[in-house]
């Protein structure tokens, strides 16, 4: 695995909300039926088996479900490797595809009491309807992402290669006096 570098150096910008790059996160994309045996306990390699459309969290670890076959473990970056052998190993034998993705994604938060206004002038979502560690697949302008809500605002996942583009949006929606209502 590649030094850990995030995709923009950490970039933050302050508006009516806070829009920050995370940096580096070590992630997992795990292809796998329901039903492969052993499935349960290698999503503990992360944080568990999360319900459909919902992420659940562990400490510094979480588990997104992404659609009925795949799931994206968060892992610290540095604990890729260690936790890649443990899916090959309790998943031996079984149908799957476990692809370190670390370096291929970037990841945001957007915090603030209207954290929600910047993610609905990009997505077509109904955030209103959405429930705290729910996940969303969309797209934020014409760029694939995935979102979910916690207490203090979003975290968005995006392909590295968008990195500044989405940035470049994320800044423009949370711009001072462009608040919704």
């Amino acid at each position: 695995m590649s030094k850990a570098v995030s995709a923009l150096g950490g970039v933050s910008f302050e508006g009516f909300v806070t829009v920050r790059e995370m940096g580096p996160l070590g992630m997992i994309s795990l292809r796998a039926k329901p039903d492969v045996k052993g499935l349960t306990a290698a999503l503990k390699v992360a944080a568990g088996l999360p319900e459909q459309r919902r992420i659940v969290m562990d400490g510094d670890k979480a588990t997104a479900w992404m659609s009925p076959d795949e799931y994206l473990l968060i892992v610290p970056y540095d604990g890729v490797g260690k936790a890649m052998e443990a899916l090959a190993k309790k998943l031996e034998g079984q149908h799957h595809l476990a692809a370190n993705v670390s370096d291929a994604r970037a990841v945001f938060r957007i915090e603030g009491e209207k954290a929600d206004q910047v993610i609905a002038k990009l997505c077509p979502a109904d955030l209103a309807q959405m429930a705290p560690n729910e996940v969303r697949r969309t797209r934020a302008a014409q760029v694939a992402v995935a979102f979910w809500k916690d207490e203090t605002g979003y975290t968005l996942v995006c392909f590295r290669s968008v990195a500044a583009y989405v940035m470049g949006l994320l800044e423009h929606s949370a711009q001072p006096g462009s608040e919704l209502g």
